[in-house]
């Protein structure tokens, strides 16, 4: 069954149980209401009747003094202790009460009775007879114009119900197609998306911002995160196949030439066995780059704590200098320690990969500079090495763009290392500014937020 039919189903089911249970309720409300009524006016008119009676008992004939008390639409008769009665008088219309059984009753009793499939007010009041004796008054009294309204009334419920149920249903379908307007189109874009194999986003209406609105949104959200990631998969593919056509090239050539010479000429055997380890550590590396690249900003799991910057430099700098012996000097321009709050980690790697790219590009001392700048902290790397045109600037971060293709293809460069610096960057809210003049070098600068500016606390530890 469609969701549309479920949610008019189930509308117009509820409804119409919630007016048949308030119609049953007003139903037998009113009943009881005319019932007690009926009791208490056929008690009232008893008691009138009895202290009459009483007066009038011994100077009228039994017979003549119930005839004038009879009511119009029952009986009155008198009960003695052996149940017998005496003299019952009926209206004309009740005559089949005389044939009921005489019951007596030691107290006052008010109820209503069934008589041959009818209701009825009975009513018993003790009273003395002039001989002494203790007798009950008993008058029964037809209820049938009472029960004919409240047989009307359950007609008129019964009507009123089955009216009602005609707007319900109409309500409820309309409401039902309000309700399923979004999934019905998201249905559709689904599957236009299945059948055209292009990504399409529903159209949202921003007149109110409730859950169907909001699923909505969260579905254009994963269409644009499928969107994404379908891209970056295309991009690796893409550039897998383009720049690992060039190394497993060379892998394949200077294996048939191991194959054909390699065991007869020892100088050939290790030149094909050095190139073919050097390409295969290049594909490592160019494979982890890839896919590091394939990365959305969700997927980093960036862990954001308090850095003491000092302290990272110095460790970075060490670490560095030890890996590629060379000369780097590090300048503070601040007098007081620089507190950010950063991923650890994360910044390591960036500053690793513009060392790297100062080291590739110049063979002079790197310089490191770390300082504040208005409202913000920097770092700044420096090399003195050849230089970016300013027209290129804005390129250096695209994937595979090589300043100087020959000299990164001899140091094993893929052109993906500012790429990736970029990525990172924008995954821990670093700001990269680049400045450079050719045969003098470039420089390198990450802005970071002061610590002042945070309106975390010291301990803050963030998780994307």
């Amino acid at each position: 069954m469609k969701l549309r039919k479920k949610i008019n189903l189930y509308t117009a089911f509820l409804f119409a149980m919630l007016l048949i249970l308030i119609n049953i309720t007003v139903y037998y409300s009113f009943n009881k209401l005319i019932l007690d009524s009926e009791l208490k006016t056929a008690n009232k008119e008893l008691a009138n009747i009895t202290e009459n009676f009483g007066k009038a008992l011994g100077t009228i004939p039994d017979n003549e003094l119930l005839r004038a008390y009879v009511p119009i639409n029952g009986m009155i008769r008198i009960v003695t202790a052996e149940n017998k009665g005496l003299s019952p008088v009926t209206s004309v219309s009740e005559k089949r009460l005389s044939q009921r059984k005489a019951s007596f009753y030691s107290q006052e009793v008010t109820k209503s009775i069934i008589y041959q499939k009818r209701p009825y007010t009975f009513v018993s009041m003790p009273i003395i007879l002039q001989d002494g004796r203790v007798a009950n008054l008993q008058v029964t009294k037809s209820m049938q114009t009472a029960s004919e309204n409240l047989a009307t009334l359950r007609l008129v419920l019964v009507t009123v119900t089955l009216l009602a149920l005609i707007p319900v249903l109409i309500s409820s379908r309309i409401l039902s197609n309000l309700i399923t307007l979004p999934v019905i189109s998201m249905i559709n874009t689904m599957t236009e998306i299945r059948q055209s194999g292009q990504f399409k986003r529903l159209k949202l209406q921003r007149k109110s911002k409730d859950e169907l609105y909001r699923m909505g949104e969260t579905f254009n959200h994963m269409i644009d995160l499928l969107e994404i990631n379908f891209e970056k998969q295309q991009q690796f593919v893409s550039n897998a196949s383009h720049e690992l056509k060039t190394p497993l090239t060379i892998i394949e050539s200077y294996a048939s030439l191991l194959k054909r010479r390699g065991m007869g000429e020892p100088q050939i055997f290790e030149e094909s066995i050095e190139a073919i380890h050097s390409e295969a550590i290049r594909m490592k590396e160019m494979t982890e780059q890839l896919l590091l690249l394939a990365r959305n900003q969700e997927q980093w799991n960036i862990e954001s704590n308090q850095v003491l910057l000092h302290e990272l430099l110095m460790q970075t700098v060490k670490a560095f200098q030890g890996a590629y012996h060379r000369e780097i000097d590090f300048t503070e321009e601040n007098a007081v320690p620089l507190t950010i709050i950063t991923d650890e980690k994360k910044l390591k790697q960036l500053l690793f990969i513009f060392l790297d790219n100062a080291r590739k590009y110049s063979e002079n001392t790197i310089s490191v500079v770390t300082g504040i700048d208005k409202d913000e902290v920097f770092i700044k790397i420096i090399d003195r090495g050849i230089g970016i045109e300013k027209d290129e600037i804005s390129m250096v971060f695209d994937r595979f763009y090589r300043v100087d293709k020959a000299r990164t293809r001899k140091n094993g460069g893929s052109g993906l290392g500012l790429s990736i610096a970029k990525e990172i960057a924008d995954a821990i809210g670093v700001r990269v500014a680049l400045e450079s003049t050719i045969g003098i070098g470039t420089a390198a600068t990450l802005y970071f937020k002061k610590m002042d500016d945070f309106s975390s606390s010291p301990n803050l530890r963030v998780r994307k």
